[in-house]
């Protein structure tokens, strides 16, 4: 296959979640995810309908021609190449989370070895044979494995602060790409509209905040009032009442904080804890005060490779995403900032 047919499988299988959104599927396996649904929700509490459909429509729209045209515009994408193989180790905190690297790797003409990850061993297994199914050349370029990754030329993976420490020290013979944990911020400045803060309420909430891209800590300035924010993502409440899986969390650390005399702010699916940390658990999000641009200048530089990023309106910082938009991303939108299809075509 040369660039041009990749492109356009993957145009297609952007196609087929749009059909597969609407339960009209035109291939066997995408008949197949969209009668998984249910299932999902009892093989992963995390992984709701609404989170799968969202997470499809997403990807969707960075399977447009114009933008996958545009996205490889940028680089000189050798045709004749031999392919390499390439282990990703993925991730399972949301649906799909490892489809950006499946998506580079395959458009870069190389082979996709995935490890599968425990929390999410359907999804997208599902996706590669809805691709196969479009393009069967892909059947020898998308494999996955459940055990050890043999045989690789380069690895990126994905996991915690803790199993990074063991990637970085098992794969540093490899050109490689390790990921850690990181976290959205916001950067309020008490002049936003309600509904600016009830779309932010899906940058905190989408995912239930397991994503990297998820607005785990707030940056809001000394004496601000949470009563506009809390009227704001008041809406959310039915969907993150009704699951046991973030409520469990939500009432963990409740008691955890109150045992400890820790003040909170709550509105009884939602704490706010002040606390200098970035990356909140399930349930609950920090915040921190700040006076002045120059203060809250010095805390993001302090706090770069925890954070992800950045959302707001506000002129206090460069690149900041507009409220709601976190989990909107495009191909060009690489995790931590590193150009993955770039690693991979320096490669040949």
């Amino acid at each position: 296959m040369n660039l041009s047919e990749r492109i356009n499988a993957f145009v297609k299988l952007g196609e087929e979640f749009e059909f597969v959104i609407e339960g009209n599927s035109k291939t066997n396996s995408g008949k197949k995810l969209f009668s998984m649904f249910s299932e999902l929700i009892h093989r992963n509490g995390w992984y709701t309908e609404r989170n799968v459909r969202h997470r499809l429509e997403t990807l969707a729209m960075g399977l447009k021609r114009d933008v996958l045209e545009k996205w490889t515009g940028n680089y000189s994408i050798p045709e004749n190449a031999l392919p390499k193989n390439i282990g990703v180790i993925l991730a399972g905190n949301i649906p799909l989370v490892g489809f950006d690297d499946f998506r580079c790797v395959l458009v870069s003409g190389n082979k996709f070895f995935g490890k599968i990850p425990s929390d999410d061993k359907v999804l997208l297994p599902l996706i590669g044979e809805i691709l196969i199914e479009i393009e069967p050349r892909f059947s020898d370029r998308i494999i996955f494995e459940e055990n050890q990754l043999r045989g690789m030329n380069a690895i990126i993976a994905t996991g915690s602060n803790n199993s990074s420490r063991y990637f970085e020290h098992y794969f540093s013979k490899y050109p490689h790409i390790i990921r850690k944990n990181r976290n959205g911020i916001a950067i309020l400045t008490g002049n936003e509209t309600k509904d600016e803060l009830a779309a932010l309420g899906d940058d905190i909430f989408r995912y239930f905040g397991l994503g990297c891209r998820s607005v785990t800590k707030l940056f809001v300035p000394e004496n601000y009032n949470f009563n506009l924010f809390f009227e704001a993502i008041y809406y959310w409440g039915e969907e993150m009442l009704h699951n046991n899986k973030y409520m469990n969390n939500y009432d963990y650390h409740k008691t955890l904080y109150l045992l400890s005399s820790i003040p909170l702010l709550d509105n009884n699916f939602l704490l706010l804890k002040q606390d200098a940390g970035i990356s909140s658990p399930p349930g609950v999000v920090f915040y921190d005060n700040y006076s002045s641009t120059l203060e809250i200048s010095k805390k993001l530089e302090t706090d770069s490779e925890l954070i992800q990023c950045i959302i707001g309106n506000s002129d206090i910082v460069k690149s900041v995403i507009p409220f709601g938009h976190s989990q909107l991303t495009l191909p060009s939108d690489y995790a931590d900032g590193v150009d993955v299809l770039a690693f991979l075509i320096n490669l040949n």
